[in-house]
């Protein structure tokens, strides 16, 4: 009479579970950086945007002889000012400000702003309009 198995052995549980423990310290160290690389990711992209409204900021105030106008055209001479130009203002957890010497009043001066947040830190170049 032939036995019909019913189930796993001991064995091969065993075996299982070894190799899902080899898997899991071998994966677990890749996961725990991912979250550095998610945050230094994160306020890059915030920097990039407050970098491009900035310039689209620049080029709408020429366009109307840096006249401040509702939607086109927003004084800024400060890089922490660059919340007023993106949509919904500066992500909640970030913020700006200059590296060094900041903006400046004159329409196309030029300054290193760093972008803070998740514990680190980005640049971008924060450019002055409207003025």
């Amino acid at each position: 009479m032939k036995r019909i198995q019913h189930g796993f052995t001991m064995i091969e549980l065993v075996v299982v579970i070894v190799i899902l423990g080899i898997l899991a310290a071998t994966a677990l160290p890749k996961f725990i950086d991912m979250r550095t690389e998610a945050q230094l990711a994160a306020v890059q992209g915030v920097a990039g945007a407050a970098g491009s409204a900035m310039t689209l900021n620049y080029a709408g105030c020429s366009v109307k002889n840096n006249v401040v106008t509702a939607g086109k055209c927003v004084t800024i001479n400060a890089c922490s000012q660059v919340g007023t130009l993106m949509q919904g203002g500066m992500p909640s957890g970030y913020s700006a400000a200059a590296s060094g010497t900041d903006i400046g009043s004159t329409n196309g001066d030029t300054a290193t702003c760093t972008v803070t947040g998740g514990g680190q830190t980005a640049s971008f170049v924060g450019m002055s309009a409207g003025n």
